[in-house]
């Protein structure tokens, strides 16, 4: 049977298992080509004057329903407006002007240096269901396995898009699982591509840092870690409104580095590296569609990314094993690890839409792939002595998914109008891990090994290898069906329901619903609100992922090993099958709107439980009672592996969140002196634990599975405020662009309060110049961070290894000033 029939037939399956069930799901249908966007500025505010209207498809199937007309609180944000930014990451440039969204930095967090999750509205970065044209996106094969924000997570990498390729984006800031499936607790992301049938444009964005570093134990100027990016796109247009639209981009990115001063070693000096990583990276995109007949349309797109990261681990410093390893006493220093991440990228869809007997149909069906290689450079096996390789390929992770789905919308007159929207849809998941070459993991496989190298812990240090044992190879099939309505009831009363049944191989079913409604008090001002139930599916990665790896604990690495839950390691420390988290959303708000200005303000309780999280690193000392610790021994040594320390994923987390979000504009086009597009927007959010798991262990007493580290990280690792203000004017050819964002405090906690560490408050402002005509030269000169601000820098007694010099929490970064220029042409 082939993966199509398989997933449809899944579909099909639930979809009579429902009957008439609730409701995730695809999009409506997208107008041909996609309008310029908002929520934040655009390049001339009097063309944009009406941009309040803005025609929107995520949230609703009700075809014509515009931005301020909905239910729920939807953000439009331009390509323009993302590219008018210092940085060409989509994930950094989408936080920059979306107050809910949360893009922190990490640096010495192994992989996820280079695939760095975001957030909405302070919650898990998987618990945001992103959508591209529509269609589900497929999660990175990465788990974020160590001290990040979003810790845990296998989420969506939205740098895997360039924002060349995009019209704009749409955020959904509203719990939707019952229109759109598993996922989208906090909201929902659609990336829309571009479409065009003719023109094109070309441009090279230069940037490099001009700033000062000051940590806790050194004061340096840095001049220089270039950044250059080249984009061009290409509309094509053939037949009678067929369109391909073909866009590509390169980055080449040098690392940063804003790491403290080493104090053991001599002479005292920066021996980390902590920052961005380097980048070199490729992607390119196409998306087209035409008409077959006078009712119905062919569509597709797909993307390729090639990104090659290079971040660092911890320095190490000189011993017995690194000088055996062949590595010089450099004052105490011996080498720094690096570790490099290949990930290559697939994104891919094609469907049929239009009109069957007087409904609307859309049947898609989309592939998506990520494979990430890795490989640890600069390093050493201290279990090979003087024959260690100094390179190491550590193995790979593969997900893929495959997503058929058939939407079905008509309009009826019931009411004043009734939208009915029904639809199945069938998904297969796989997950992979397959082993490296067996000195990033093991002992050599032939000849004796004497001296230090004799009683050595296997594997590459930074990042150990995949071994056999944790060669795994799964997958799960997942088969839906919903229905949504949406009544206009009068002129003044919209009502909407929506329902979904999911039934998955692995774990079994749920439902989902969704209430909502509207009241137009005045055509100036509406109250609006939603009541929803969600959940999110356990991730393969989190189900299945197993690694044996070094976990820096108080400055000295630690051998590790995650196990899958139902593992018998998991198992015997209070592992279970994972079940899926289950969310209850309920939200409030009123949309007021007059000439050119327009005010939406929302409040929102988002309360989930039974979240799924990545236990403590459990040691031999983690229990009060030394029998315990001497069966927590027993365990990890019968694992062979040389594992100091397990941890696992376990259900039980309950969390409560509450916010407010406020997004203000105001367009005003003069005669005399430009057009003036002001944007005011902002988020205050608070995250509380409920409940922490205990154990579910027959170890007794049992060792603490979520400490006061990740519980608040949860809690306060993202800011409970963040408000930005924008100002973008033009007068014909020239324009510029200055905004402040102000970001509350983050506190990236410690084992104990003397250990936490805070970002502090700060405000950031950036500013652009630019020259740009409809056809011809673009030029744009700006800076990021103006005023060069960094986060509260991180004191010297919670920065032993001196690699620390500042929270890798912050929200900002903790880079500094970036300098850039921008010179493009249009055509």
């Amino acid at each position: 049977m082939t993966i199509i029939s398989e997933l449809l037939l899944a579909a099909s399956s639930a979809a009579l298992a429902a009957q008439a069930a609730p409701a995730p799901a695809q999009q409506d249908q997208p107008p041909a080509v996609a309008e310029p966007a908002q929520a934040a500025p655009v390049a001339d505010a009097a063309a944009q004057a009406n941009e309040g209207d803005d025609i929107i498809v995520t949230g609703t199937r009700s075809a014509g329903r515009s931005r301020l007309d909905s239910v729920a609180p939807v953000d439009v944000l331009s390509g323009a407006s993302l590219q008018r930014q210092g940085t060409t990451e989509l994930a950094s440039a989408l936080a920059a002007i979306a107050p809910s969204i949360d893009f922190p930095r990490p640096s010495a967090t192994d992989g996820t240096d280079a695939i760095r999750p975001a957030t909405l509205r302070g919650l898990s970065p998987d618990q945001t269901l992103v959508l591209i044209n529509g269609i589900r996106a497929h999660a990175s094969s990465l788990v974020n396995t160590n001290g990040s924000v979003g810790r845990g997570s296998a989420a969506v990498d939205l740098n895997t898009v360039p924002t060349v390729a995009l019209d704009r984006i749409e955020v959904l800031r509203d719990g939707a699982s019952a229109q759109y499936g598993s996922d989208a607790i906090a909201g929902v992301i659609n990336l829309r591509l571009r479409e065009a049938r003719s023109g094109g444009g070309g441009s090279v964005t230069y940037g490099f840092y001009d700033t000062q570093v000051d940590t806790a134990n050194n004061r340096r100027e840095v001049k220089g870690e270039h950044a250059v990016t080249a984009t061009a796109w290409q509309g094509i247009g053939f037949g009678d409104d067929g369109f391909i639209t073909v866009s590509g981009e390169y980055t080449k990115r040098q690392p940063t580095n804003r790491a403290d001063i080493d104090t053991r070693v001599s002479p005292r000096r920066v021996t980390g590296r902590y920052g961005d990583p380097e980048v070199e990276q490729y992607t390119g995109f196409v998306n087209a569609g035409t008409s077959l007949t006078d009712s119905l349309k062919l569509y597709a797109f797909g993307g390729y990314q090639d990104r090659d990261s290079r971040s660092a681990a911890f320095p190490r410093l000189t011993s017995a094993a690194t000088t055996l390893a062949g590595y010089s006493n450099q004052g105490g220093f011996a080498f720094l690890p690096i570790i490099n991440t290949k990930s290559r990228d697939i994104n891919s869809a094609v469907g049929l839409r239009g009109t069957v007997s007087d409904f609307d149909i859309d049947l898609s069906l989309s592939y998506g792939r990520n494979k990430i290689d890795y490989r640890t450079l600069n390093s050493a096996n201290y279990a090979y002595g003087s024959t260690t390789p100094r390179n190491f390929y550590d193995g790979a992770t593969i997900y893929d998914q495959y997503v058929a789905g058939l939407d079905v919308t008509r309009k009826f007159d019931v009411f004043q109008s009734l939208n009915v929207a029904f639809g199945i849809e069938g998904r297969r998941e796989g997950y992979k891990i397959t082993p490296g070459e067996q000195a990033s993991y093991g002992y050599p496989a032939t000849g004796t090994v004497t001296g230090a190298a004799a009683n050595a812990t296997p594997g590459a240090q930074g990042f150990g290898g995949f071994s056999p044992l944790n060669r795994t190879e799964r997958s799960r099939r997942n088969g839906s069906a919903y229905l949504d309505l949406e009544a206009q009831v009068t002129d003044q009363f919209l009502v909407g329901l929506a329902g979904r049944f999911e039934d998955y191989s692995d774990f079994g079913s749920t439902a989902t619903g969704k209430a909502s409604a509207r009241y137009d008090i005045t055509p100036w001002f509406a109250l609006r609100g939603t009541a929803s139930t969600g959940f999110r599916a356990p991730s393969l990665q989190q189900q299945y992922f197993t690694q044996i790896a070094s976990v820096v604990t108080n400055g000295v690495p630690v051998l590790t090993g995650t196990y899958p839950s139902t593992s018998p390691v998991g198992t015997a420390l209070g592992g279970l099958p994972l079940e899926p988290e289950k969310s209850t959303n309920f939200s409030a708000g009123t949309v007021i709107r007059a000439g050119g200005f327009d005010l939406t303000i929302d409040a929102y309780r988002i309360h989930i439980r039974n979240q799924i999280g990545l236990s403590e690193n459990i040691t031999t000392s983690s229990s009060p009672s030394p029998a315990v610790n001497a069966e927590i021994a027993r365990l990890l040594a019968a694992t062979n592996t040389g594992a100091a320390a397990a941890r696992f994923f376990i259900n039980g987390l309950a969390s409560t969140t509450k916010g407010i979000d406020a997004v203000a504009h105001y367009r005003l086009a003069t005669d005399t002196v430009g057009a003036f597009d002001l944007t005011l927007a902002g988020n205050v959010n608070k995250v509380d634990v409920t409940r922490v798991p205990t154990s579910t262990a027959t170890l007794n007493p049992a060792p603490t599975l979520f400490a006061r580290s990740r519980i608040l990280t949860l809690e306060q690792g993202t800011p409970g405020e963040k408000v930005t203000g924008q100002i973008d004017w033009s007068l014909d050819r020239l324009g510029a662009l200055a905004r402040v964002t102000y970001y509350g405090d983050v506190n990236q906690p410690g084992t104990l309060v003397s250990g936490d560490v805070h970002t502090g408050k700060h405000a950031i402002t950036d500013f652009e110049l630019r020259y740009a005509t409809p056809k011809g030269a673009q030029i744009g000169l700006g800076v990021s961070n103006l005023f060069d601000v960094y986060p509260d820098r991180t004191i010297a007694a919670n920065n032993s290894t001196g690699v620390l010099g500042f929270p890798s929490y912050s929200p900002f970064g903790f880079n500094g000033r970036y300098l850039y220029a921008r010179a493009g042409l249009n055509w």
